[in-house]
């Protein structure tokens, strides 16, 4: 097991995706700041700032450069930052001049939180694609269930009847918001990061500002204006969202595990029962699936904290939030990829019991119909005289194993006209509110 559960070949698949783990590889991060300084040196020769020549060179150079990782490695332990080693290694390639004007006027946290704000705009770009695909597979469930009669469950008790279309409507709603959340926040969070050594642009003179624009321009992010080195709310946004996408999928996938209880078993992780064996106890099927999205969100709403620690970030160009981020945002957003990606695969591999969750209304023996019958009785008998009667009902449905019909039927005060009523006709609006989300997801926003 390695130090990183997530960058383990054995552990790593249960929890991230191939796709977000590549995404923030050393070869790609490092590969991101060469992309950043070639873009700074066109800027600035599109500017007038640094030969033509020197730009040319720096971005012909950048396509053949292979940096050396134990050269970076050492270097990285000797100054905190990978940047300073891949400038040294980078400029015994090029000419005077080149040497001269690559990292005109920046400084190394520009080129490392721009290079991070290019990671995480393709970061988003994935999660976004995966969270289309749950949501799809959960909008044809809540359709497609719509129907399907259950036990509504209060404080894990039987409540009122519901449909399990209804119930997957629920998982889906929020995660309909949290696509809204994410197109509010982007904007904020894909956002150059230029400012120069403490943040002034002196360096650059009365150009800085142009540089900016035109650096932002030329990597298709928004200019900053005013730098945030030491101001990391866009990170803690996105920080925050990533665990309010997982504590979403948690919720569902907490529903899903007392589902397939046993005792309950009104749904299954797959449908060919093919996952969670045991190796003693063949007749079990746990919902590791389910256990995998729960542990996921658990830890990033932990690593959460550390993204609210590394606001504190003192003067300019700060000590130690930074590193904090270093430990924190790629995992979070790899333990997030892999929630998805699990939650995306339960959406479409569930198998839902209908069957049983009929079965599971009929062994109620209609107490989920209490709430219906005291609304029924109170025409005739008011609120409290309706209350005093199906208490009753209850009592004896009950110690007498009938059902509260036959309880209430059998009660000789009961007057006249209250009618017999079943589960199926005591769903309130159920099938509104599923194509209200089902629209909302059609438009979001």
């Amino acid at each position: 097991m390695s130090l990183s559960l997530l960058d383990s070949g054995l552990y790593g698949p249960l929890f991230t995706t191939d796709a977000m783990r590549e995404l923030f590889s050393d070869e790609r991060h490092v590969r991101r700041m060469i992309e950043v300084e070639v873009a700074l040196a066109r800027a600035e020769a599109r500017l007038g700032i640094i030969p033509q020549a020197a730009a040319d060179e720096i971005e012909a150079s950048a396509s053949s450069l292979k940096p050396d990782f134990a050269k970076l490695t050492r270097g990285l332990q000797n100054d905190g930052v990978p940047t300073i080693a891949l400038l040294a290694e980078w400029r015994e390639h090029l000419s005077e001049d080149g040497k001269t004007y690559l990292h005109w006027g920046a400084t190394t946290q520009d080129i490392v939180d721009s290079a991070l704000v290019l990671g995480l705009r393709e970061a988003l770009g994935l999660l976004e694609g995966q969270l289309d695909a749950v949501m799809a597979g959960l909008a044809t469930l809540a359709d497609a269930h719509r129907g399907t009669l259950m036990p509504g469950r209060t404080h894990s008790q039987q409540a009122l009847p519901i449909t399990f279309g209804w119930k997957v409507a629920g998982w889906l709603a929020p995660l309909i918001r949290h696509q809204g959340r994410l197109a509010e926040l982007r904007p904020r969070l894909l956002v150059l990061q230029f400012g120069g050594a403490a943040g002034t642009l002196a360096a650059l003179g009365q150009d800085g500002l142009k540089v900016q624009e035109a650096l932002a321009e030329e990597l298709d992010l928004s200019p900053s204006g005013f730098p945030w080195h030491t101001q990391r709310d866009n990170l803690a946004e996105l920080a925050g969202w990533l665990p309010l996408v997982t504590g979403s999928l948690a919720k569902m996938t907490q529903d899903i595990i007392l589902m397939a209880q046993s005792e309950v078993s009104e749904l299954n992780e797959s449908a060919g029962g093919s996952r969670g064996g045991s190796s003693t106890m063949p007749q079990k099927s746990n919902p590791i699936q389910s256990e995998l999205v729960i542990a996921a969100h658990r830890m990033n709403a932990a690593l959460l904290g550390s993204m609210h620690q590394a606001l504190i970030a003192e003067h300019e160009r700060a000590t130690h939030g930074w590193q904090l981020e270093w430990l924190s945002l790629p995992q979070m957003l790899g333990l997030t990829s892999g929630a998805v990606e699990t939650s995306g695969r339960l959406a479409r591999e569930l198998k839902v019991d209908v069957a049983r969750m009929a079965q599971n209304v009929a062994d109620s023996r209609g107490l989920m119909l209490a709430e219906a019958y005291s609304f029924a009785l109170t025409p005739h008998v008011g609120r409290s005289g309706a209350k005093k009667l199906v208490q009753a009902a209850v009592k004896k449905a009950l110690t007498a194993g009938v059902t509260l019909s036959e309880a209430l039927f059998s009660l000789p005060d009961l007057p006249g006209g209250v009618p017999h009523l079943t589960e199926g006709e005591y769903l309130g609006r159920t099938n509104e509110m599923i194509d209200a989300v089902l629209a909302d997801l059609k438009s979001p926003g």
